[in-house]
């Protein structure tokens, strides 16, 4: 066992926001990653609400998932095939000095369409982070 999983290091307290030792900029504390998974069309729209909520900085992937969006038939050649792999995007935003929950909402109400297969946002915590050209880490790094 390593010294970080004692007892007495975790405690019944939970740490303050501001990082309570001043170490807070250092830490990762109050780092979030908002990922989505949503429709390719939509992707202008999300990034026009993230830029209004101040998180203009974005990574975005081309994927194929399945969730509740129903799967395609077609022809192709005579033979019958099924689609049941469907093409998104998947939009990942670092934040610290941004409510993530803000992040989430822009990019949730961005891609509403109403229909099945709209896409998933999650919000996970991030241990650390390290910007390479500076070496800053923590929340300077984001």
């Amino acid at each position: 066992m390593s010294g970080g999983d004692e007892a007495g290091e975790r405690g019944s307290e939970s740490p303050d926001e501001s990082g309570g030792d001043g170490n807070a900029a250092n830490d990762g504390s109050g780092i979030k990653l908002v990922m989505a998974i949503v429709r390719p069309d939509v992707l202008g729209s999300v990034k026009k609400a993230l830029a209004e909520v101040g998180a203009p900085s974005l990574t975005v992937s081309n994927v194929s998932g399945r969730g509740s969006q129903p799967a395609k038939t077609g022809q192709w050649r005579g033979e019958e095939y099924t689609v049941d792999l469907h093409q998104k995007v998947k939009i990942e935003c670092v934040v610290a000095d941004i409510p993530a929950d803000d992040v989430a909402d822009a990019i949730a109400e961005a891609a509403n369409t109403g229909e099945k297969g709209d896409g998933k946002v999650f919000v996970l915590p991030v241990e650390s982070a390290v910007q390479i050209r500076t070496g800053k880490r923590g929340t300077e790094a984001v």
